[in-house]
C-alpha cells in the first residue's frame, strides 16, 4: 500500500499537469467571452463572418463517413487477424502497419496528383478516402489487439453452440468489446475532425468544401488582430469534439484499459 506522503506527491504532480493542460483553455474562453465584461457577441460575429455553419457541416459529413466505413472495415479485418489463422496473416498485418509508419507529409503531394487525375480533388470523397485508409491502419491494429485479448472461452463456447464466425463476431465479441470499439471510434473521429494538411491540399480552391479546421485557418488570416473573434472561432471548432469526449469519456477510459487484463 502507498503511504500518505506518496499519495500527496502523486496528487500534487497530477494537479500541476492539470493546471498546465487546463489553463490555456481557460485563457481562450476568457478571451472569447471578453472577460471581465461578459459578452457572447463574438460568437455570433465569428459564426456569421467565418461561415462556420458550412464548414462544420462539411466536417460532420466527412467525420461520419470516415468513422462508419473505417470502423466497419477495422472490426472485420481485426477479427480475422486476431482470431483466425491463415497463410499470410502476419505479412498482411504488417502491410496495415505501414499506414501508421508513413507520415502524411511524405505522401500528400503524390496523393493530390493521384486524386486530381481521378477527378476527386476539391471534393469531399477525395478528402474522405485518404483518411479512411489512414484510420483503417490504426483501426486494424487496435481491433486486432482487442480480439487477441478477448477470452478464448467466449469464442470456443460460441463455436460449440454452432455459431458461425459472423454470428460470433456480431453477437458475442462486438457487445463485449463495446468500450474498445467506442474508443477507436472516438479517436478516429477526433483525428478526422482535426485533420488540416489533407484538407489544405485537397480542397484548397473550393470554399464550399472547406472543413472546420481549414475554415478556422482562413478566418485567422482575415482577422489576425481581432483576438476575441479568433478565440470565439477556435471554441466553435473545438466544441463538437470536446462535447463528444465528455459524453464518452468513461467508455474511452474503459477501452484504453480493456487490454490490460487477459484471461
Amino acid at each position: 500500500m502507498t503511504s500518505r506522503t506518496e499519495r500527496l506527491a502523486t496528487y500534487g504532480v497530477l494537479s500541476v499537469f492539470a493546471v498546465v493542460a487546463v489553463f490555456p483553455l481557460l485563457a481562450v474562453a476568457a478571451q472569447a467571452l471578453g472577460l471581465p465584461h461578459l459578452s457572447f457577441g463574438a460568437f455570433g460575429a465569428a459564426w456569421r463572418q467565418g461561415h462556420f455553419a458550412r464548414y462544420l457541416t462539411n466536417s460532420l459529413i466527412v467525420v461520419t463517413v470516415v468513422v462508419v466505413v473505417a470502423s466497419a472495415l477495422s472490426i472485420l479485418a481485426g477479427y480475422a487477424l486476431g482470431t483466425m489463422e491463415f497463410r499470410g496473416a502476419t505479412a498482411l498485418f504488417y502491410v496495415f502497419l505501414l499506414g501508421l509508419m508513413v507520415p502524411t507529409e511524405a505522401i500528400v503531394i503524390p496523393l493530390y496528383f493521384d486524386l486530381r487525375s481521378a477527378g476527386l480533388d476539391n471534393t469531399l470523397p477525395g478528402l474522405m478516402l485518404p483518411q479512411i485508409a489512414q484510420s483503417v491502419s490504426f483501426g486494424v491494429f487496435w481491433m486486432r489487439a482487442y480480439f487477441r485479448s478477448a477470452p478464448r472461452s467466449l469464442i470456443e463456447a460460441a463455436r460449440i453452440d454452432g455459431a458461425s464466425s459472423w454470428t460470433t463476431l456480431r453477437r458475442v465479441l462486438v457487445p463485449v468489446g463495446r468500450p474498445a470499439i467506442l474508443t477507436m471510434v472516438l479517436l478516429i473521429a477526433m483525428w478526422t475532425w482535426n485533420e488540416f494538411l489533407l484538407a489544405l491540399v485537397i480542397v484548397n480552391s473550393d470554399e464550399g468544401r472547406r472543413t472546420a479546421p481549414l475554415g478556422l485557418s482562413i478566418f485567422q488570416g482575415q482577422h489576425q488582430t481581432e483576438y476575441q473573434l479568433l478565440m470565439a472561432g477556435a471554441l466553435i471548432v473545438a466544441a463538437p469534439v470536446v462535447i463528444v469526449y465528455v459524453f464518452l469519456q468513461r467508455h474511452f477510459i474503459a477501452g484504453m484499459l480493456s487490454g490490460a487484463v487477459k484471461e
